[in-house]
């Protein structure tokens, strides 16, 4: 028989695999990247096999989490607090992740050399209007901020019906953003490849598109949690991951329109 001896209040995990394979798909996924952009043998296959493996981890090593936390009872009140210090930290490493990407735009802007005609944006750049497109997908992403704040007010009350209306309203916003995204990359007059102007742009809004996607897919698997009520009104420590990650993107979209769309524009 086996008892449970332990005398404290924080999960000590089982051994895994998961960190590992995880810092293998960390190191094989970027070698493919330059491989494949330097049409190096075997490039293409290399960044898929990255990224691929990558992929698997994360949904595995995410299951255990899960799993330990909804059907384990392994993530006491101490166990969530770090996992919510853990997220507020990750969230400030992806604000300077794209501090970078600011940075590089305003050393541009803000003192535009002769190469580029000593304005901004560069001679010969036609940009995009803020009224269009990137107004909507602001109006769209504000919506969204306050429909995934309506789920977890809902949440908190124990109104089931209520956070499986606000997940869906959620999702259904973020597709359109993302649409509405690619819709104007297809229309775009530039490319990354038109100077520093192209490769700010589509450098910034790319990688914010790409973390749209990243939480859309996250706000989905809480939805698909909440069906199964994994979630309680005390214990939902993943769907505020989530909800903290939206308003991430909501937040950082809000300077891009304002210094990329708008002040381009001027």
């Amino acid at each position: 028989m086996k008892f449970n001896t332990q005398q404290h209040f924080f999960h000590i995990v089982d051994p895994s695999p998961w960190p590992i394979l995880a810092s293998v798909a960390a190191l094989i996924t970027p070698m493919g990247a330059v491989a494949y952009m330097h049409n190096w043998f075997l490039g293409g296959f290399t960044l898929f096999t990255g990224i691929l493996l990558g992929l698997v981890v994360a949904i595995f090593w995410w299951w255990d989490v899960i799993y330990e936390a909804t059907f384990e009872g392994k993530h006491t009140q101490v166990v969530q607090l770090g996992l919510r210090l853990g997220m507020v930290l990750f969230i400030l490493s992806e604000v300077m992740f794209f501090l970078a990407f600011f940075w590089g735009y305003f050393h541009s802007g803000l003192s535009p050399t002769v190469e580029i005609g000593s304005v901004w944006a560069p001679e010969g750049i036609l940009t995009f209007p803020a009224g269009g497109i990137p107004l909507l997908n602001t109006l769209i992403l504000l919506l969204s901020g306050v429909t995934i704040t309506y789920c977890h007010h809902f949440l908190i009350l124990g109104n089931s019906y209520a956070v499986l209306e606000g997940f869906l309203l959620t999702i259904v916003l973020a597709v359109c953003f993302t649409l509405f995204q690619a819709l104007e990359y297809f229309e775009a007059p530039f490319n990354i490849s038109d100077g520093v102007y192209g490769s700010s742009f589509f450098m910034a809004t790319g990688f914010h598109g790409l973390h749209v996607i990243i939480g859309t897919t996250f706000i989905t698997v809480c939805f698909f949690r909440a069906v199964y009520s994994h979630f309680s009104s005390k214990h939902h420590v993943g769907f505020e991951a989530a909800a903290w990650y939206w308003h991430f993107v909501d937040v950082v979209w809000l300077f891009l329109f304002v210094s990329i769309y708008w002040w381009s524009s001027l």
